[in-house]
């Protein structure tokens, strides 16, 4: 039986007259992403039609889910709404705070000993709140919450980039910042500028090598990292139909790295198959009851131009599989190229590890797969040439994928089982290497490979593919390699060829698992304590951040001018960072330190203008804030792209940093940014970004007449008694207004709670 099936039954009951209230109020036929966003509106049923891509809109999410890295700043916020418990389900999962280091078992037990003084918290705080808690080994939060939680036509919102996941159940899956998940979890709306919707008609079937991966693979290629900022993605049409409910979550996953808001498939026969195959076909008779509801109209997917801003179509007969890579999701290249891309970029052809797994791609039909290969390189007498790594996404898969003997099979080929956990895919890697100077190739079935994010190499060519092709890759030990094509020679000195995977969707003998790492919470935890040592290095209790002093901002100094990709990697690092992320001082000695100096081409090394001396981007901006001095970012395209980590905004607003001025921002980072009451403006002619020099003073002007719509003016005011001014835009909106002016949302939460 489901998990709240009481809600999910309250969601089917009025779901289908708030389809009819939206079609007569929108006047046309409706996307399924229309569907679901007009059925969870605040108000109820809808009234007016939103403009996409301009209208903010109230939605009522169903459920909220959290990842133990940032479920922490967001539950150390909501302890500060005053709410006795959450108002809607909501779940931890503890799974970013494991490094793999040896193998699943060891580095469990060490993660649990390192790390107990968090995981306590994070039990504790979900007892006492009406949380559902996901112990560490459970898995990982994408892989736990479709497997239990994720229902067609539901909405939900979660602390991590990669929660459109769930869309491959069709539910509107959306990653957030922790403020975002405080307010819904407080009771309040949650509020979402209405996407544009990217509709991708998806024709023939996949076969042989190609798998779900490469779908999203060449959409990646296509639309590029920033292609699909503001819009939804929707998924349809006889191919779509063909994927099984987890190929699907693999697409929505990978959907972040394009920068969509979510991305979502229909509800149809493989979406039942997966409910029934998890024990939930309780919620799959309630969904077969409005199943018409839930896929797009019929006039929509037939004339697609005439209702999506955008339109792709993929024949998937036609698709070659795709590797992606290096320093970006988004540079495709068909199999068939990139032998020769690998050889004219005179990238490292030698593959040094292989790995398998996470979030993205650890399905029991992608273990299956990948197993069918390593099973051949036994058969055929093949020498594995690299390492290899196997990451479960839950325990539910491994305890399956070891019953049914696949584990084994991987062992057979020297493959390593890591832990129920992130790790490498977020940095949680203690990789061992005889060089960290070397330039060299790892490949990976995970969904993000920015310089350093693996493994903190900046050496490292990380390239993304599907667990097939990154095993067949594995057991050549060589990136030039085409096992659609090309031979290997095994140990007995005979030319051997790999032929096509192999793979099951589900388990013929069905799912099975003794502890799935689930633990309830308290039905009454007004009695349970949390408690936080005010000497801990690990957790720190929130202070409320300073409201605006109600003037124009003048004598703000530059603190660094980031050239090129500025990532939330870039802005706050993961890895060894990770277990300070519930300690807001702590961790924002990482602030920026990845961040390119647009005046000198490093890394971490900026000017202090009160003393001329160089030094780290942290120590820079703590000494601006002990001499009271407000300071400004400067940001390239795209800024803030990747994860969804609000440190990226709390640790300078922490720290003193007053503006982000930037040419463009990712959807996620810039609402964060909002909610903490920064200043997040962008370049009316991003030209103007090159007028910004290293020992600018800078006033920013309009504040006191903030309005939405209304443009601001920067001045600069340069070192040799110059000046140069221009317009900057913003998107705020009236209500993120006060936010800023409030200090902070939770600033204007936590009076309303004490009202």
């Amino acid at each position: 039986m489901a998990f709240d099936l009481e809600m999910i039954k309250a969601v089917y009951s009025r779901f289908g007259d708030r389809v009819e209230a939206a079609k007569k109020a929108v006047g046309k036929p409706l996307t399924l992403t229309e569907k679901i966003l007009y059925s969870h509106l605040w108000e109820g049923n809808a009234t007016q039609a939103y403009q996409r891509g301009a209208s903010y809109v109230d939605f009522a999410p169903d459920r909220v889910a959290m990842q133990d890295a940032t479920a922490q700043m967001a539950l150390l916020q909501f302890m500060q709404a005053g709410r006795p418990q959450v108002a809607v389900p909501s779940t931890v999962h503890c799974d970013h705070l494991i490094q793999a280091k040896v193998g699943a078992t060891e580095d469990l037990q060490i993660a649990n000993d390192t790390n107990k003084e968090v995981y306590d918290f994070l039990a504790s705080v979900s007892n006492k709140y009406g949380i559902g808690f996901w112990k560490p080994g459970a898995g990982i939060i994408h892989q736990v919450v479709l497997e239990n939680y994720a229902f067609p036509g539901g909405m939900m919102i979660g602390t991590d980039s990669h929660t459109p996941n769930a869309g491959g159940l069709g539910m509107i899956a959306i990653g957030v910042g922790g403020a975002d998940a405080c307010d819904v979890m407080a009771g309040f709306a949650w509020e979402l500028k209405f996407p544009k919707l990217i509709g991708v008609k998806l024709t023939g079937r996949l076969s042989g090598w190609t798998a779900a991966k490469d779908i999203i693979l060449k959409v990646a290629g296509i639309l590029t990292v920033k292609g699909g900022t503001g819009a939804i993605v929707e998924y349809f049409g006889e191919g779509a139909r063909s994927l099984s409910a987890t190929g699907k979550a693999t697409i929505c996953n990978m959907g972040a790295e394009i920068g969509a808001t979510t991305s979502i498939f229909g509800y149809d026969e493989k979406a039942e198959v997966y409910l029934r195959g998890t024990e939930r076909g309780d919620i799959a008779d309630l969904a077969n009851q409005v199943k018409q509801y839930l896929t797009g109209d019929d006039e929509v997917y037939a004339n697609p131009e005439q209702y999506f801003d955008q339109v792709i179509e993929i024949n998937l007969s036609e698709l070659e599989p795709h590797i992606n890579g290096p320093f970006t999701p988004d540079l495709a290249w068909p199999i068939s190229k990139f032998a020769e891309a690998v050889r004219s970029h005179d990238w490292p052809a030698k593959l040094e590890v292989g790995l398998i797994g996470s979030c993205t791609n650890s399905s029991y039909e992608d273990i299956t797969r990948a197993a069918s290969l390593a099973q051949q390189a036994v058969d055929k007498n093949l020498k594995t040439k690299s390492e290899y790594t196997v990451t479960p996404g839950s325990e539910l898969v491994r305890y399956t994928v070891e019953r049914d003997g696949y584990l084994d099979t991987f062992e057979k080929i020297g493959g390593v089982v890591l832990a129920n956990a992130c790790g490498p895919c977020i940095g949680q890697w203690a990789r061992h290497t005889d060089d960290p100077t070397r330039k060299n190739s790892i490949i990976t079935s995970f969904n993000r490979n920015f310089a350093k994010r693996n493994d903190g190499n900046p050496n490292t060519h990380s390239f993304v593919a599907s667990p097939e092709i990154v095993t067949a890759m594995a057991i050549a030990g060589d990136l030039t390699f085409n096992p659609l094509t090309d031979t290997l020679t095994n140990e007995n000195g005979e030319q051997v060829r790999l032929d096509e995977p192999q793979g099951l969707e589900m388990p013929i003998k069905g799912y099975a698992v003794e502890d799935a790492g689930y633990q309830a919470p308290a039905e009454d935890g007004s009695n349970v304590s949390v408690i936080v040592n005010p000497q801990s290095s690990r957790l720190q209790l929130l202070e409320p951040f300073p409201v605006w002093e109600g003037t124009d901002l003048h004598g703000l100094r530059l603190l660094i001018k980031a050239r090129g990709k500025c990532t939330t990697d870039h802005i706050s690092m993961a890895g060894p960072w990770l277990k300070f992320r519930g300690h807001l001082d702590n961790i924002s000695n990482n602030m920026l330190i990845g961040a390119v100096n647009y005046f000198n081409d490093k890394t971490d090394l900026v000017k202090n203008q009160l003393t001329g001396v160089y030094g780290p981007v942290p120590a820079t901006q703590r000494a601006y804030k002990a001499a009271g001095i407000g300071t400004v970012v400067v940001g390239d395209e795209n800024y803030g792209e990747g994860s969804s980590r609000e440190h990226a905004a709390m640790e300078p607003r922490h720290l003193g940093v007053r503006v982000i001025l930037v040419k463009s921002f990712a959807r996620i980072h810039e609402t964060n940014l909002k909610k903490q009451g920064m200043l997040g403006i962008t370049f009316a002619n991003p030209a103007d970004y090159d007028k910004i020099l290293e020992d600018d003073v800078i006033d920013v002007e309009g504040l006191t007449s903030f309005a939405p719509g209304k443009q601001l003016k920067v001045v600069l005011h340069h070192a040799d008694g110059g000046k140069d001014s221009f317009h900057v835009n913003h998107t705020y909106n009236e209500q993120q207004i006060e936010w800023f002016k409030a200090g902070a949302a939770l600033n204007i939460i936590r009076l309303k709670q004490q009202a």
